[in-house]
């Protein structure tokens, strides 16, 4: 079957920013039949063409929908990353949701592709990380709770999938923290605090991918092959106290044995219920990915870097270009 023939694409998390952007990007391309989305929550935007179908992906009732309408390519992008639902209930959905989708892939003989959103997460964030990671290296300290931990079992589960069945085509996505005008996330949310507190002794190296990339990302990996593992991210670093300095945001630098005082704000006006685990090491350490790969395997660059993307986001959300910095001085 040639590089481009998705013909019947299914994407999971529809409902969410990315997953919706992804499905609407699809269903405008006359090659593919059939786009259906995924979800169990209706979307809020109309998705135009696709087909939405209320569905729990933790349940055998995926399978029933993949081999019935004759699935050929799987986008999963239902991780859960949002520190609003509780931990357990966001190991079922990444967890136990991954591995029935999964397994319905396995059995369906239709099924030629998949591509799977993972997270820059699964390297972790640590005093001793190399200057960039590289998709061949491993955590110096592997992470051991939350979403980057889901991130892990995930891909061990899609490398289980990849033994199995030699003759799909399977697309690893590590993506940096998204950022732009749509996305609502733990960051976006930490980045709209009335006094962002930061980790005091600590300027991390942050990177991001704006949603538009992703989005192209994803595209080009759904309706071309690209069989292996790639970091996503936006060129260049930004630190982020030059990040906070540029959107105008008043920040705290807080000692790292007070990590509980990020709970407790977010809480109180994000909404939150605490940050996570994985979000508090990387406000601490940073994280910086190499994506040549990706760029030599698309032969591409993303429209956005770092410090684009971030810019897009502030400008998007109404952040200016203040004068407030440190609440405890300047840095």
């Amino acid at each position: 079957m040639p590089a481009a023939a998705a013909r019947v694409v299914l994407v999971t998390g529809v409902s969410r920013f990315l997953g919706a952007r992804v499905a609407n990007t699809l269903q405008a391309d006359p090659t593919i039949e059939r786009v259906i989305g995924v979800d169990t929550v209706p979307p809020e935007l109309p998705l135009g063409r696709t087909e939405f179908v209320r569905v729990d992906i933790r349940t055998p009732s995926i399978a029933n929908i993949i081999a019935s309408a004759g699935v050929d390519t799987v986008v999963h992008l239902n991780l859960v990353t949002s520190s609003s639902v509780p931990r357990a209930k966001v190991k079922e959905l990444n967890v136990i949701g991954t591995m029935q989708l999964l397994a319905a892939c396995q059995r369906s003989p239709d099924m030629r592709k998949l591509v799977v959103r993972s997270s820059a997460a699964v390297y972790g964030s640590s005093p001793m990380d190399p200057a960039v990671f590289t998709e061949r290296d491993e955590p110096v300290e592997a992470p051991t709770s939350g979403y980057a931990k889901d991130a892990v079992e995930v891909e061990g589960y899609v490398r289980g999938l990849m033994r199995r069945r030699s003759d799909l085509t399977v697309s690893v996505l590590r993506f940096a923290n998204f950022l732009g005008p749509g996305v609502d996330s733990p960051l976006s949310r930490y980045l709209h605090l009335p006094v962002v507190p930061t980790v005091l002794g600590f300027d991390p190296r942050l990177q991001f991918v704006h949603e538009d990339d992703g989005v192209e990302v994803l595209r080009r990996m759904t309706v071309e092959d690209h069989p292996g593992c790639y970091n996503v991210a936006g060129d260049g670093v930004l630190l982020l106290s030059q990040a906070l300095r540029r959107a105008g945001r008043p920040y705290v630098p807080v000692p790292s044995p007070a990590h509980a005082v990020f709970g407790d704000v977010g809480r109180r006006f994000a909404g939150l219920s605490g940050f996570s685990p994985e979000l508090l090491r990387w406000l601490t350490y940073g994280r910086v990915i190499d994506t040549t790969a990706l760029g030599d395997e698309l032969s591409w660059r993303p429209k956005y870097g770092s410090e684009a993307a971030f810019a897009d986001f502030a400008e998007a959300h109404g952040f200016g270009h203040g004068r407030i910095t440190s609440l405890l001085g300047r840095r």
